[in-house]
């Protein structure tokens, strides 16, 4: 049904003669006795009312043989064949009538429908305008020639029309449909969200425009107007599953968690099979921190629909959060997710790369996270070394993800010789465009994390493809072939837990880009306060039991101390009761744990000021946090685990020449807190001089981390070259590869 469908639609004849009863219109076939031509007429009207258009036609004929010049019966007589399809016929009909009467502004609109009928849209359009200029209040004619305006391509024109014809009659149902399907066609967001408007004002209680306007202003970002609209939408139809679902999205975009768990599990109650929605209420379960739940939810989904790859990325994505997993089970996850993409993806086909070993190499970056995000401070300033380093030997190219863009983006498309929206691209298509493209090095930045699209990765569109930056564990992809890794955060005892080879970089596999405000480091805050500050701003997720406890051992070995977290915009007063609660139950009062609400990044540094010691947690470590700790002059501990992702925090405190800053276990992270917050001179001096070291460190240093990258790339290069050729004189791998076999 339509949204329209409770209103009348245009009439098939725009005018009908006035007819006076005559008696018994069916008896007979022939005009009977004494009838005359306006008698017949009147008869044929009375057999269309009664469903006999057949006789009412023999009428018409009846009716013209006795009066050829008889306009009215040539009228009705072309809307009976216009109505069973013969426009041709018709169209001779209404031209009859309208050489007897050239004033008849119906006759002019039905040439029109005649002629659009026969795709005659030029005519059409001069017959309507004929009758317009014939009935200037004709909206019906004005929306006709909308139509036919659009069908010759004339959106702008046509527009106008349907604006005039709700001139004429605000409350047409016909013309604000037409006017807004024209508008979604043309994807003018703000026009079609008044268009919608105008509807509710003459019909409140529209379900299907709440609904549709509630699409559009989550399109928009109006996330509480959309709200609003659904909620009303919801109301007036409860077992709508679709506006369950929307709503769940919209609460997820506002961070009301608990509103989009309701929502969905709604949206459940009416369809118990929808994978979808079971996967995205687990999303919901995720961000509210409740994982066996979230975990639950993702595996109901596959379940229902077992190859759904976003799924199976969010499962695995969030089993990395629970501290009791182990290696060995999340890399079968991973290898199911290796299956599950490769099974969907065709047979690789023959790509047009020249094994060169010296060749401009081709390097794509695919991500959805080319903007302010961890993912932009990590690559910006090394797509700016690359960039103005490797002229002739490296064209970089980027496949975006992502419709958000900022400044940080701006940036990133000057370092590239192309860059490609992958938004809402189906697989097939984006590999096309990276074989088209001609990628030698395809590079994935996402890993499991949102948006990715590792799916691609099975159709292996480029010879050479891997897996950096963006995640912290193997891919499970058979297709990817190597993983960036460094000296520090990936043991050879842990290379067996991934499917990729790993390719070591020498010293750092991450190179953090400095912010560029103008924020200070200040004198530390304990020598003011009489007390220290510990703090994590890492998402709360990663926050576990073991975590907990072992802060608030922290807390209980350093008097007076504080522990500063962060949380989501609209969840920090829930945050903070919950999170009291858990150090409650270890013995620390509520007011030793301050939870804040995120802020802009320029004013998250400046929290830094009033930090002591940051805090990484486990086994999720934190990457962005730790480097802009250390930036801001705020030193991190950290606790060294197995796994990749555990010893995040290593690669970056051993890179950035803070190696007493590593715990080897539980205990050493307690006693090593302990003593750095009971040496506030040392913390203060550290503090100093801190940004200085980390700027000159590694971890900064772009122009180093592009050498040592650029090498790692034609090293892999080679190695595929050769075997496609066989090995060439001098064309060995590199250290830097480190293959594991």
């Amino acid at each position: 049904m339509g949204i329209f469908d409770r209103f009348a639609r245009v009439g098939r004849a725009a005018e009908k003669a006035e007819v006076h009863a005559v008696p018994d219109p069916g008896a007979g076939v022939g005009p009977g006795p004494g009838l005359s031509a306006d008698d017949l007429l009147a008869q044929g009207l009375e057999l269309e009312q009664q469903g006999q258009p057949e006789k009412a036609l023999r009428r018409y004929d009846q009716a013209i043989a006795l009066a050829p010049n008889l306009a009215r019966a040539h009228f009705n007589r072309g809307t009976i064949l216009l109505d069973r399809g013969d426009a041709q016929d018709a169209l001779e009909a209404f031209t009859k009538a309208l050489q007897y009467k050239p004033d008849s502004a119906g006759a002019h609109f039905n040439i029109g429908s005649a002629h659009a009928r026969l795709n005659h849209h030029e005519a059409a359009a001069l017959a309507y305008r004929r009758a317009i200029a014939l009935r200037p209040d004709f909206a019906d004619a004005e929306i006709a020639l909308g139509a036919a305006l659009e069908e010759l391509g004339q959106d702008e024109a046509a527009t106008a029309s349907y604006r005039r014809a709700l001139k004429i009659r605000p409350h047409h149902a016909h013309a604000h449909e037409k006017q807004i399907n024209l508008l979604k066609r043309l994807e003018r967001s703000d026009e079609l969200v008044s268009a919608y408007r105008q509807v509710l004002e003459f019909d409140p209680d529209n379900v299907d425009i709440h609904y549709s306007l509630g699409l559009v202003l989550h399109d928009q970002g109006q996330l509480h107007d959309a709200a609003t609209s659904l909620r009303r939408a919801a109301e007036l139809k409860p077992d709508f599953v679709p506006t369950h679902c929307r709503l769940g999205d919209i609460f997820m975009g506002l961070q009301l968690f608990d509103d989009a768990v309701a929502s969905y599990q709604r949206a459940l109650e009416l369809e118990p099979q929808n994978a979808e929605v079971h996967h995205n209420l687990g999303a919901a379960f995720k961000d509210l921190e409740q994982l066996d739940d979230a975990l639950k939810n993702y595996r109901n989904a596959l379940d229902i629909k077992p190859d759904f790859p976003i799924a199976q990325s969010n499962l695995l994505l969030t089993q990395h959060f629970l501290p009791s997993l182990s290696s060995k089970q999340l890399l079968d996850e991973a290898r199911c997710f290796g299956a599950m993409v490769s099974r969907l993806a065709p047979p690789p086909s023959p790509l047009r790369n020249h094994a060169n070993p010296a060749k401009c190499l081709r390097v794509g970056f695919v991500s959805a996270d080319l903007r302010s995000h961890p993912v932009g401070y990590f690559i910006e300033s090394v797509l700016a070394a690359l960039s103005t380093q490797t002229a002739g030997r490296l064209e970089l190219f980027a496949y975006s993800n992502s419709p958000e863009a900022d400044d940080v983006t701006e940036r990133l498309k000057r370092y590239l010789k192309n860059w490609y929206s992958a938004v809402a691209k189906p697989d097939e298509v984006l590999a096309r465009r990276i074989r088209d493209d001609e990628i030698d090095i395809l590079i994935d930045l996402s890993g499991h994390t949102g948006k990715n699209r590792l799916p691609v990765f099975a159709w292996k569109a480029a010879p050479v493809q891997i897996s950096w930056l963006g995640y912290f564990a193997t891919t499970g992809v058979p297709a990817i072939d190597y993983l960036i890794a460094d000296p520090w955060t990936l043991p050879e005892s842990e290379e067996c837990n991934f499917t990729e080879k790993i390719l070591r970089l020498p010293e750092t596999r991450l190179c953090f880009t400095p912010p560029a405000f103008d924020v200070v480091v200040t004198p530390l805050p304990a020598l003011r306060n009489g007390y220290v500050t510990f703090a994590c701003f890492n998402a709360p997720s990663k926050m576990n039991d073991a975590v907990v406890a072992l802060w608030a051992s922290i807390l209980h070995a350093v008097p007076d101390s504080r522990l500063h977290l962060m949380a989501p915009r609209h969840y920090e007063a829930r945050m903070q009761r919950a999170t009291a609660e858990r150090f409650t139950r270890h013995g620390i009062d509520a007011d030793r744990v301050i939870v804040q609400g995120a802020v802009p990044r320029a004013d998250y540094l400046a929290t830094y000021q009033q930090v002591d010691i940051a805090l990484d947690p486990f086994p999720y470590t934190g990457g962005t946090t730790t480097a802009e700790a250390l930036w801001m002059g705020v030193p991190v501990l950290t606790l060294s685990g197995k796994s990749f992702l555990s010893r995040q925090g290593v690669g970056l405190l051993m890179n950035a020449g803070l190696p007493e800053w590593v715990a080897d276990d539980e205990d050493d992270y307690v006693k090593r807190a302990v003593s750095h917050a009971s040496d506030l001179p040392g913390l203060a001096l550290l503090r100093t001089g801190m940004r200085k070291q980390v700027l000159a460190s590694p971890l900064c240093d772009a122009p180093r981390f592009a050498l040592h990258f650029e090498a790692a790339l034609r090293s892999v290069w080679r190695t595929w070259c050769d075997a496609q050729t066989g090995p060439k004189t001098g064309g060995g791998l590199t250290p830097l590869e480190n293959q594991r076999t």
